[in-house]
């Protein structure tokens, strides 16, 4: 019982800071930057594992806070909207670097005997695939997958970010591996990928 007041006195503090910080409260702004900036940084350096970026991250984030600053004042839990906002930014940050990767081999040129409409086809037909598994699943099991397989964060870490347990993420990572499995079963070894096409 001692907690859950401690919580709810805590949210109650955020909230108070928020609706000052959308009048304009400079002090509000301080106020929220120096209680936020450290646990903030945690999270998004555990998933762009590069402090100096990270850093960038929540400071872009804090800023945005401030621009936005007039229509947050409602906002129910300040907690989860700053957390929801570093980690969105921060993953946003890995897909782009992802994305950079993936092209530099096809802006860099390749060997011009390389069979390359063909394979850039297979692998364009199987990213789509994998995209497409990875859009269908539930939300939670969705970040879950990303969180450890894109970004290759542990199974702990996980836990921490998305503040839930071990265990939850064992059983997310499970049932999306799963279902990926089923979806993907035509690009597996013996699939039949024009009847996945075709269907």
């Amino acid at each position: 019982m001692t907690d859950d007041r401690a919580t709810a006195t805590r949210g109650e503090a955020e909230r108070a800071l928020f609706a000052r910080l959308a009048t304009g409260d400079e002090e509000a702004f301080d106020a929220i930057f120096r209680a936020w900036y450290p646990p903030l940084v945690r999270i998004a350096e555990g998933i762009v594992r590069e402090r100096a970026v990270a850093e960038e991250v929540v400071q872009d984030v804090l800023l945005e806070v401030w621009r936005r600053r007039e229509s947050l004042g409602k906002e129910e839990s300040p907690r989860a909207y700053l957390i929801r906002a570093a980690r969105n930014r921060a993953l946003n940050h890995v897909r782009h670097l992802r994305v950079q990767q993936k092209s530099a081999p096809y802006i860099g040129g390749r060997d011009a005997d390389a069979p390359e409409g063909m394979s850039r086809l297979v692998e364009a037909e199987l990213d789509s695939a994998v995209r497409d598994a990875v859009a269908g699943l539930p939300p939670r099991c969705r970040e879950v997958f990303e969180l450890s397989r894109v970004h290759g964060l542990s199974y702990a870490e996980i836990a921490r970010s998305l503040e839930i347990s071990v265990k939850t993420v064992e059983a997310q990572m499970g049932k999306a591996l799963r279902v990926l499995r089923e979806r993907l079963a035509p690009w597996l070894p013996g699939g039949d990928r024009a009847s996945a096409r075709d269907g």
